[in-house]
């Protein structure tokens, strides 16, 4: 089945840029909103990025500020991890993780982690998918992915909440206690 066939080569060769091939010039909101779509495998225009949703990953802190309007390379880093996780673990939870994973000056080695762990997510799935699978085969096939999205989804949730009940709580968490 072509579509099953595109589908599986998609996902075993395309991938985010590397760090080092990342522009190196800051870009404008319209440069960086443009850009992105190269960053992961699309499928279709609902999903594309748009600057209310970058000024809302700001807002919630997800996202550093923009330096005088514009985006460096650490922007494209996180806005690449918002993008492949927004649509699995709510924001909340991704505000969990990515605390866990900041350290200071580290943004190209979180990056690389990202990318390591997409390429390894990838991989996992793509390998079994069958190109020649039969039209009848389709349904099993959702299923099957589907239901290992759940079971994924399930366990990291709970190690979401393990990481967030073993963090330092701060000033604010305290008093609520």
């Amino acid at each position: 089945m072509e579509e099953l066939r595109e589908l599986k080569e998609r996902m075993e060769t395309q991938r985010p840029e590397p760090w080092e091939t990342l522009p190196d010039l800051a870009l404008y909101m319209d440069q960086l909103i443009s850009y992105m779509p190269r960053q992961l495998i699309r499928f279709n225009e609902g999903d594309a990025l748009t600057s209310a949703m970058v000024n809302n990953y700001i807002k919630d802190g997800l996202l550093p500020r923009a330096e005088g309007k514009r985006y460096g390379k650490e922007h494209l880093a996180w806005l690449t991890a918002i993008c492949a996780l927004k649509s699995v673990i709510s924001m909340r939870e991704m505000g969990v993780l990515f605390g866990a994973m900041d350290q200071e000056g580290q943004a190209q080695a979180r990056y690389e982690v990202l990318l390591r762990e997409l390429d390894r997510a990838l991989d996992k799935v793509a390998g079994p998918l069958d190109a020649d699978a039969e039209e009848e085969d389709l349904a099993a096939l959702a299923l099957r992915l589907a239901l290992d999205s759940y079971a994924s989804k399930l366990a990291c949730q709970r190690v979401l909440g393990i990481i967030e009940e073993k963090r330092p709580q701060t000033g604010e968490s305290k008093k609520k206690k």
